[in-house]
């Protein structure tokens, strides 16, 4: 048995904690038994931005129109579009892949693992061990139980980057983040969409009237269905799939030529067998750690999607600095989540960052702002009639408690909120700089002044 200080399983955010104990001079080992390089760069948020980003383009060219811009899309090459993201995707992994074999720092072992006992690994047929273990073992697609399901050839996150035929229409099941996105995808490069959702609005975590907006937005292109639960799936008599839904008490039955499966994710550490080494999950067996991202079990500490809290790639690589500086360098650092944000990459898209309104009036006083893009120079120059920023402050002190954005580059103008939210700042900070006339960056100190 091969005996190490540092045992980390994941190479996503894992990495950043690989760095981290080979410049301690730590004796290391990594165990991943998929493409390098994590969940994010193989099948998450690289390869499905590499697709939005053009579909992006298919629905600016689509509404040039109200700019008094005619033009129309005569071609669009959905192999090529597809092929551009794989071979992206295929060299980053490589290039790690090859960086990690070739290190004389680490032992990378690419192969599948399992928990022996509280410190060791079967990792293939050999066994390994340390006192001292990160769980950086990303998700999986949860697919749900649906009668029939397993009689279809359906997609999932995952699967869908191997199309490269574009289906003449598409079935989702799920109206989360990643529902939403690749209905917007599919639906720009000319697919027939149907997005299904069993609650009663799309992404439901955000703001009531941010999912209201994406509905009324998004239904004027492809079909949404909320309060509709997939009864069963089978295979249609002329091809492709059939899904007999119950639609707000309904029965009605859909067709169409594929389906994808995006109804949530799963923990992978099922597949570690943690229960072996005593660590504890959740009802959705996601891993339970503390406020120092340490699990029950001392010693071994679990980031990103192993431990659900926040799946979100940028806020993984926040839980493995934290988690390092805990582990490998003995301090005592918590994961602070007040300003970890998140963006949707739908069309429009959304961004936000700290609480919602209805949880910020469960704790504070607070005064709400909002502004809308046409209320901006910028915006209307883009002619932008829809769309907003809204920002919630504390009353008796001004600290911005949330920020949420629906509209074009959502994503980018949440970040002046995310900056003052993480130093604990306030009205007072967005107004202290001088902010560019006329720019989008207009929609965030004019909301708060709103709001003051």
């Amino acid at each position: 048995m091969k005996e190490y200080d540092v045992i980390i399983v994941g190479s996503g955010a894992g990495l950043d904690i690989l760095e981290a104990a080979v410049e301690h001079g730590l004796k290391t080992a990594l165990i991943d038994d998929g493409p390098a390089g994590g969940t994010c760069l193989n099948v998450g948020c690289i390869p499905s931005k590499m697709l939005i980003f053009p579909a992006d383009r298919v629905l600016e060219v689509r509404e040039a129109a109200r700019l008094g811009i005619a033009t129309e899309i005569t071609q669009i090459d959905f192999a090529s579009i597809m092929d551009r993201s794989a071979h992206l995707v295929e060299a980053e992994h490589l290039n790690v892949e090859e960086q990690l074999r070739k290190s004389r720092a680490l032992d990378f072992y690419q192969d599948t693992a399992e928990f022996v006992d509280r410190n060791t690994f079967k990792v293939g047929n050999r066994m390994i061990k340390a006192n001292l273990i990160y769980l950086a073992s990303g998700s999986r697609p949860l697919i749900p139980s649906i009668p029939g399901l397993d009689q279809v050839d359906y997609l999932t996150n995952e699967s869908l980057l191997q199309l490269r035929e574009l289906p003449k229409s598409l079935i989702i099941i799920g109206g989360g983040y990643v529902g939403v996105e690749y209905a917007h995808f599919f639906q720009a490069m000319g697919s027939e969409v149907t997005l299904l959702e069993m609650g009663p609005r799309i992404v439901p975590s955000e703001e009531p009237e941010i999912s209201e907006l994406l509905l009324f937005s998004m239904s004027r292109r492809l079909t949404v269905r909320t309060e509709s639960v997939a009864v069963s799936v089978r295979p249609a008599a002329t091809g492709g799939v059939t899904v007999e839904i119950k639609h707000k008490g309904k029965n009605e039955t859909l067709v169409a030529e594929k389906l994808l499966i995006a109804a949530g994710r799963r923990s992978n550490a099922d597949r570690l067998k943690v229960e072996k080494a005593g660590i504890k999950t959740d009802s959705k067996g996601y891993i339970k750690v503390n406020a120092h991202l340490e699990t029950n079990a001392k010693g071994i500490y679990a980031i990103g999607d192993a431990n659900g809290r926040e799946m979100f790639t940028h806020t993984s690589h926040a839980e493995a600095a934290v988690a390092a500086a805990n582990g490998i360098h003995g301090q005592k650092k918590t994961m602070n989540y007040w300003a970890a944000p998140h963006a949707v990459f739908t069309h429009p898209q959304i961004a936000s960052v700290g609480l919602t309104e209805h949880v910020a009036r469960q704790k504070y006083n607070v005064s709400v702002g909002r502004t809308d893009y046409a209320d901006i120079a910028l915006g209307g120059a883009m002619m932008q009639q829809e769309g907003f920023a809204k920002i919630i402050l504390e009353q008796e002190t001004g600290k911005i408690l949330g920020g949420h954005v629906i509209g074009p580059w959502a994503s980018v103008v949440i970040q002046e909120v995310v900056n003052v939210m993480a130093r604990r700042g306030g009205v007072e900070d967005i107004g202290r700089g001088i902010h560019i006339h006329p720019a989008l960056s207009e929609l965030i100190i004019k909301a708060v002044y709103n709001a003051a």
